[in-house]
């Protein structure tokens, strides 16, 4: 190895989309310069990506098979005239994370003797260098809720008697149903009370009572009004901003929930990227533009972009995020970590790969 750089692949996807697995936190490893690598390290910088967690809502109501009568015959007009499924997006987080940009590789080309060590995530991307630091982890996905279980509005079959199944006429069926309900109702109302013929010996056998008349009530009352339930569901995708512009993240549809950014069944979720600031190199006191150092430390200065989620005009999401691939690389002179008279330690954000903090370790 001749240079701090080894030959640049080209990064070839605009994006990543999709979700990803689980994640895991990453382990570190400590490299020292020594015979064994001919006193260099090599390392990667952090590519930034964007994990966004999605919760969407999906609610579903199911028309009762008398719901034509309710008003008639219970006395209410509040409902469900058609089955319908409806989804919407609730909550939208994103955590900005760097993994290593395996499309290029730095040496830190050292001389024998020298007292350096660097520390490095499992992928091999530069998180400190003289010093330890812990692997950066995303957090833990938010969960889904599913429906909770209810009645539905078959289950009134369970308490009707054999005049009911018989009868050919629905509005008969419905006079015949809201009378048990009248029935069931009473009965509560004459247990609570304790004016109930048959009264139960104790109050486990009163909770179990009024439990079965509480179905009863409510399985009888869905055949008119219909039922609604509603349930969340979470999904992660990720995002690795590269080019400015509009893509579709993934898609929303009112029958299967989330989809991929090609089922055209659902509605499109737009991620739009805006670069806001790029980065230059720094300057030295005359204005002009620093040297790199001989064998240097190589570090990134990030860009800044506007990273937007969008769906029928609207904002989900919007930040400014800090990516290293929007920004530029310059170095460190390595004597820096290497002088054993008075050596100095570096921590570099996991993110974006720049430098955080540089600090004398006799401190």
């Amino acid at each position: 190895m001749k240079s701090h750089t080894l030959p640049l692949l080209l990064i070839a996807a605009a994006g990543l989309l999709g979700r990803p697995a689980p994640a895991v936190a990453q382990q570190t490893r400590v490299l020292t310069a020594d015979k064994h690598n001919e006193y260099g390290l090599v390392y990667n910088l952090p590519l930034t990506s964007l994990r966004f967690e999605v919760t969407a809502r999906r609610t579903a109501t199911h028309r009762g098979p008398f719901y034509q009568y309710a008003e008639r015959f219970i006395g209410t007009d509040k409902v469900v005239t058609a089955d319908t499924e409806k989804w919407e997006i609730v909550s939208v987080k994103a955590v900005a994370y760097g993994t290593a940009d395996t499309s290029e590789k730095y040496l830190m080309q050292l001389k024998p003797g020298a007292v350096m060590s660097v520390c490095v995530a499992d992928d091999g991307m530069l998180l400190a260098i003289n010093t330890e630091t812990k692997a950066p982890e995303l957090p833990a996905v938010t969960p889904d809720q599913p429906a909770k279980p209810g009645v539905s509005t078959n289950d009134y079959l369970e308490y009707v008697n054999e005049d009911f199944l018989a009868s050919q006429s629905s509005a008969m069926q419905a006079r015949m149903l809201s009378e048990s309900l009248m029935e069931v109702r009473d009965a509560k109302v004459s247990l609570t009370r304790g004016t109930a013929e048959t009264m139960p010996t104790d109050g486990r056998q009163l909770e179990l009572m009024l439990g079965s008349l509480a179905h009863q009530e409510a399985a009888m009352t869905a055949a008119f009004t219909g039922t609604t339930e509603t349930e969340t569901v979470t999904r992660t995708f990720t995002y690795t901003p590269d080019e400015e512009g509009r893509s579709v993240l993934f898609r929303l549809s009112d029958f299967a929930g989330f989809v991929g950014a090609d089922d055209y069944s659902g509605e499109p979720v737009y991620v739009t990227m805006q670069t806001l600031e790029t980065p230059e190199l720094p300057l030295d006191a005359k204005g002009e533009t620093k040297k790199l150092p001989k064998d240097a430390v190589i570090y990134n200065i990030p860009g800044t972009a506007r990273i937007t989620l969008t769906m029928k005009g609207a904002t989900l999401w919007s930040e400014n995020v800090d990516c290293a691939q929007l920004g530029v690389t310059f170095g460190v002179a390595p004597t820096l970590f290497s002088d054993r008279k008075a050596r100095s330690a570096a921590i570099f954000n996991p993110v974006t790969g720049g430098i955080e903090r540089i600090f004398d370790l006799a401190e």
